[in-house]
């Protein structure tokens, strides 16, 4: 798993000790430190806004205008929209309001944009309706000890204690004696005894209450053969693309790169229905199931970016394995210069409470310190009480974060392997951040918006203002750590400090480096 990278289970740990090596603690704990310059008096100066991003779930809690304004008021650079959920009228309700929040909160000609992200049912395994649930809301109950045959056709009449429909055609293929089926997110352990033809035979490990349409994880089985779309994603892509000008479309349960390819051959084909003419949507492969873990070089090389989505991970491998396993696939994304998020359950306590855990807000600030692009809340913004709370303590959590690493900042990143279109870059893109460290600069100024990713992949520790000259290519930027888009055309190395500065961004006095690709200023 993640072999082409880690070699070794510590060096996720080695790289954070080589950091911290000699700084002492009361210098780390320093509000300011020398590697990060003291916030200006401005109250969007880009030296007080965290670098790593904030993608919020946006659901009924959070859909009206005024929550959704203070949403993104707090912080929140990409809107997520969860088509497991989400109706046409809604997708639509939320994304009106978040183009009236963007004009009340930024003006217009829109600079500073948000992005859309479109996250996909994907093709989950469901258990079938339960006999005699008109309503959707019995239950049975399935007790420790019995035994239980799985069905790959529909049971007249619905499942029972006795006999459970699983809509996997290939179900008695990919299981053998010994392993296990998780139902409903795990709450429900089976035991496969043994396969008759389309039945499988299972031992119930622990009693519980079953609803109907519960999902199905089947650790470490073989389900390579589940279609990469369901016709439903197929058409939520399309729809998403027509109605709602999707910037990224996160992939759920990817299994391999064959199914990344997929869905981005589905993405050009509507392109060309639609007669799209901008960049198509990003793919964001989400890593749920073990199968993926298995393939993740090969889907990561397939993906524009990586989505570590901890839920139905932490039910199909152990979850003492759900850190590791994080850690080094935000590593690895890091390695080649590819965006990562980490997602699921990091504030999760938000969802009712004003005020996080100390376990979550731990959890938050690993995720920083593993490397990732960006963090992301789910229940918490879409249903919870709390929604502009929740992501204004996310970002406060980064910024405390960020504060405390940057007396020993991650090194510059020399070795990651770029994608040959985007090499020519590298080299310029190194020295920036170098000098960056060097002069202790307060943002780089990047003339040339191609250029921002290759400068974000190098890990800088400082602001990187790109001006985009298209709002798609700014919103798709904004998932970048440390990348802040603008929209601006006709920017040159005698106006972009004067065009950053009327945002607020920067001072005029501030110590800058500004580049353009082929050429680097000190002002």
């Amino acid at each position: 798993m993640i072999s082409s990278f880690l070699r070794s289970k510590t060096a996720a740990a080695a790289l954070f000790r080589t950091r911290i090596a000699g700084v002492s603690l009361s210098r780390q704990l320093q509000t300011t430190s020398f590697h990060l310059p003291k916030p200006a008096p401005t109250t969007n100066h880009v030296s007080t806004l965290p670098l790593v991003k904030m993608v919020a779930t946006i659901g009924p809690t959070s859909e009206q205008q005024e929550p959704l304004q203070k949403v993104v008021k707090e912080g929140m650079k990409i809107m997520r929209l969860n088509f497991s959920h989400a109706t046409p009228e809604e997708v639509e309700l939320r994304c009106t309001n978040l183009a009236l929040a963007q004009k009340t909160l930024f003006g217009a000609p829109l600079q500073d944009t948000r992005a859309i992200l479109l996250d996909t049912k994907g093709p989950e395994l469901r258990t079938g309706k339960l006999a005699n649930d008109d309503t959707g809301h019995a239950t049975i109950q399935l007790n420790q000890g019995d035994t239980i045959t799985l069905h790959t056709t529909p049971l007249e009449g619905g499942s029972t204690p006795d006999a459970l429909f699983i809509d996997y055609k290939s179900l008695h293929k990919a299981l053998q004696p010994g392993m296990t089926v998780l139902l409903d997110d795990g709450a429900i352990s089976l035991t496969v005894q043994s396969i008759h033809g389309e039945k499988v035979i299972c031992t119930i490990d622990n009693t519980g209450d079953l609803r109907s349409r519960a999902g199905v994880n089947l650790p470490f089985a073989d389900t390579s053969d589940l279609p990469a779309m369901s016709e439903k994603d197929k058409a939520d892509i399309r729809y998403g693309m027509q109605a709602a000008d999707i910037d990224f479309v996160a992939a759920s349960f990817v299994q391999t790169a064959e199914g990344v390819q997929q869905i981005r051959a589905h993405i050009a084909e509507c392109a060309r229905e639609l007669n799209w003419t901008k960049p198509l949507p990003l793919i964001i492969s989400k890593i749920e199931t073990s199968l993926a873990l298995k393939n993740f070089d090969a889907i990561l090389e397939a993906s524009d970016a990586i989505m570590v989505a901890r839920g139905d991970l932490g039910v199909e491998i152990p979850l003492s394995q759900v850190t590791n396993a994080q850690k080094e696939m935000v590593a690895a994304c890091n390695a080649v210069g590819k965006p990562v998020i980490v997602a699921t359950q990091m504030l999760e306590s938000m969802t009712k409470n004003p005020r996080p855990t100390r376990a979550e807000v731990s959890d938050v600030t690993n995720a920083v310190y593993d490397g990732c692009d960006a963090t992301m809340t789910s229940g918490e913004t879409a249903k919870g009480k709390y929604p502009d709370t929740t992501v204004r303590t996310m970002n406060e959590i980064i910024v405390a974060s960020e504060r405390y690493s940057a007396a020993a900042p991650f090194p510059v990143a020399s070795n990651v392997c770029y994608a040959a279109e985007s090499s020519e870059y590298a080299p310029m893109a190194h020295a920036v951040c170098r000098a960056a460290l060097e002069r202790n600069s307060v943002a780089i100024l990047c003339l040339n918006a191609d250029m921002a990713p290759i400068i974000a992949a190098c890990r800088p520790h400082i602001p990187v203002i790109s001006f985009c000259t298209s709002s798609k290519q700014a919103r798709q930027q904004q998932l970048y750590r440390a990348v802040f888009p603008v929209v601006e055309n006709g920017v040159t190395m005698a106006n972009a400090v004067e065009k950053a500065a009327a945002l607020g961004w920067v001072l005029e006095n501030d110590s800058l480096i500004l580049v353009d690709g082929t050429t680097m200023k000190f002002v």
